[in-house]
């Protein structure tokens, strides 16, 4: 494979923030990445479980998120009904969030953006080609 430089901006990914699922049976998957693989259980509801992967970048705690397909069928996903793949996200500093917004759409693409107060996360999302969801996420205190 073949390394090309670019004297564009380098991306502000600072690692990996996010692996997430839609699965069939939440109670099996939870009983399999939390005892077989030993992932620690950070919270589980009725529709989803987060376990703790590893210390993240700034404060953002890598998580492998479960989320329960039953209970969102108008799910809007491109690849809802084919992949249990919810989503990737990738860490970012909360000091590059504004610019890589602009950045997103200034590339055209169309941004969607969230917070996530129990986890004091700032999150944006963009569709990769195929259909993905990808996310950037950072800790930001005041969420």
């Amino acid at each position: 494979m073949a390394t090309t430089t670019t004297s564009e901006k380098r991306t502000s990914v600072r690692g990996l923030g996010e692996i997430a699922f839609r699965v069939n049976n939440l109670d099996a998957m939870q009983q399999f990445y939390e005892h077989v693989i030993g992932l620690p259980l950070m919270a589980r509801d009725s529709t989803c479980a987060f376990f703790k992967i590893a210390d993240g970048y700034g404060g953002h705690t890598q998580v492998l998120a479960l989320f329960d397909r039953s209970q969102n069928p108008g799910y809007r996903g491109t690849n809802a009904a084919t992949t249990t793949i919810d989503h990737i996200a990738f860490a970012i500093a909360l000091a590059d969030f504004t610019d890589e917004l602009k950045r997103f759409r200034g590339l055209g693409l169309e941004v969607e953006t969230a917070e996530h107060a129990w986890m004091h996360w700032r999150s944006l999302y963009v569709t990769d080609p195929e259909g993905n969801l990808v996310e950037f996420v950072c800790y930001d205190e005041s969420v």
